[in-house]
């Protein structure tokens, strides 16, 4: 699973015109899946977003978790995080999961990093052209790939 986390003020997302979801202080996460993923790299991934120390303190730190500032959590899948470009300049997404594969651990991620945070979180829709809006907080994105551990 690769992930792009953003530490936004507000996000939301947008299918046919019409919102599905919209979230205050937070995260957002892109989530793109690939074949070889498994309930380990879900756990895992959700463990450590949970628990990253990305948001402000009174001292202006970054030393707090999305749990500790009751942030929101928007998650959006998105294949194209797969991309390789190797070869010449249209993108292969090969090694992204088929839907048989990544809807199911689609789901899972959301329940798990609910379960990890406490709260509820939102997305938008697997396979649905969606529109998404945010405004980055700091800035702060960070990129984890669960098969780098990092």
């Amino acid at each position: 699973m690769r992930a792009i986390i953003q530490r936004v003020s507000h996000a939301s997302v947008n299918i046919d015109r019409q919102e599905k979801a919209r979230i205050g202080n937070g995260l957002l996460i892109l989530l793109g899946i690939e074949e070889a993923d498994t309930n380990e790299d879900l756990e895992w991934l959700s463990g450590k977003i949970s628990r990253l120390r990305i948001f402000r303190d009174r001292k202006g730190i970054m030393n707090l978790s999305l749990t500790e500032v009751e942030g929101e959590t928007l998650v959006i899948s998105q294949f194209t995080l797969h991309a390789s470009t190797r070869k010449g300049n249209r993108p292969s997404y090969i090694r992204a999961a088929r839907p048989e594969t990544a809807i199911p651990l689609y789901g899972q991620f959301i329940n798990q990093l609910s379960h990890d945070t406490g709260r509820e979180v939102k997305s938008g829709e697997f396979g649905a052209y969606m529109q998404v809006e945010m405004l980055n907080d700091g800035p702060v994105t960070i990129v984890i790939d669960t098969k780098n551990r990092e």
